[in-house]
């Protein structure tokens, strides 16, 4: 009798073990989060599915081939002088542009887009009107597309991003003009349409709101007037809000706060996108607030969080929303930063795969861990 209860005892403790080992969730930045964070277990890669990830001129990494289908190359800015469009240059050194280029070199199954910002950081360069000038005028909106066809066949890539945020509005101190951005948006994606032609991709970030505004106050995007134009959308469901007012920057769903995803994908379908045309995006980072007043960062990469959330300063990372079924950081038991880890990775690309969406697309490759956690969790819930 006592051997029975051994092997029995001995059996339970195998399946047990086999429980364990087959959950492979490990909290924290290096962790694999799931097996879907596993580069060693990579999915096969499926056609019409897109992974993007935004590389950065401050960047230093060369993005992994195996998990990407797209890379958006940030930023390239206007230069605009007494009010005419002049010219466009690559933020930082070319030689960074380079490096992402010779990828496609090796890897010629990976798209490349150039992606425009709205921004200055060139240090000859400064604000003269950016996009809202340049849109104005069908003599701007030609001679920017002219540019953009020119620049593609010279670095052999596929296509152009527009990062305009926003049209009508300026969060960041750029020129805007709510009498005619709104539309002019539209007829300057008409027009890179027409100089690009099928063969280049055109897309852009798209804000989580349709077109807003009344009489001569218009701002955003007018979702379906862009929509003939575009091969797909990346819908921007990030820095929606922040920890310090309490609420995540990227849950899945919660009606309860300012915004959230499915509200996000919803206006663009409630404007006659299709689904297909629809690319989720998601951070690679913690959003705590929009500067350093109270002494801490405004946003932390995830592959730091482990040296800027330390338990010794009271932050515990790994927190879940259940209803918004996002991770969270939290700083002496109060709600710090939202983010997006593997677990909330695979349950926000299974919603999309339902919805017939193309994939997701993240800001941006360098804030991942030295493990490529998010990276390949991304890839791997996308590709299942």
């Amino acid at each position: 009798m006592n051997k029975l209860y051994f092997w029995l005892a001995l059996a339970i403790m195998a399946f047990t073990f086999q429980s364990c080992a087959d959950d492979s969730y490990k909290t924290g930045p290096g962790g694999s989060g799931s097996t879907d964070g596993n580069s060693s277990a990579r999915a096969e890669r499926k056609e019409g599915r897109i992974v993007l990830g935004y590389c950065t001129y401050y960047g230093s990494q060369t993005p992994d081939a195996e998990v990407l289908t797209h890379i958006n190359y940030a930023f390239a800015e206007l230069y605009v002088r007494d009010g005419k469009y002049v010219t466009f240059k690559l933020q930082g050194d070319e030689k960074r542009f380079q490096q992402i280029v010779n990828v496609k070199k090796l890897h010629p199954e990976i798209k490349i887009c150039l992606s425009f910002s709205h921004t200055v950081a060139n240090p000859d360069n400064f604000q003269a009107g950016g996009f809202s000038v340049m849109a104005s005028t069908d003599e701007g909106r030609k001679a920017f597309a002219k540019d953009c066809l020119a620049f593609l066949k010279k670095w052999g890539i596929d296509g152009i991003d527009i990062d305009w945020e926003f049209p009508g509005i300026s969060w960041s101190g750029h020129a805007c003009d709510p009498a005619h951005d709104v539309e002019n948006y539209t007829l300057l994606m008409k027009q890179l349409r027409e100089t690009l032609g099928s063969q280049y991709l055109l897309t852009y970030a798209g804000y989580v709101m349709n077109v807003q505004g009344s009489g001569d106050n218009w701002r955003f995007i007018d979702i379906a007037a862009v929509d003939q134009y575009v091969d797909f959308v990346n819908i921007m469901t990030y820095d929606i809000a922040a920890g310090s007012e309490g609420q995540h920057q990227s849950a899945w769903k919660r009606p309860d706060y300012y915004w959230d995803c499915v509200r996000s994908i919803d206006a663009y379908l409630s404007a006659g996108v299709s689904p297909s045309k629809l690319v989720l995006g998601i951070p690679f980072y913690a959003r705590h607030a929009w500067d350093n007043s109270d002494g801490f960062k405004g946003s932390v990469d995830y592959g730091k969080f482990d040296k800027e959330f330390p338990a010794s300063a009271g932050f515990k990372i790994d927190n879940w929303d259940d209803k918004g079924e996002v991770p969270y950081v939290t700083r002496n038991g109060k709600m710090w930063a939202g983010y997006d880890n593997p677990k909330s990775i695979g349950i926000k690309a299974e919603r999309i795969l339902k919805m017939g969406m193309k994939g997701i697309m993240y800001w941006d490759y360098d804030a991942d861990d030295a493990s490529g956690t998010l990276r390949n969790a991304v890839w791997n819930s996308v590709m299942k």
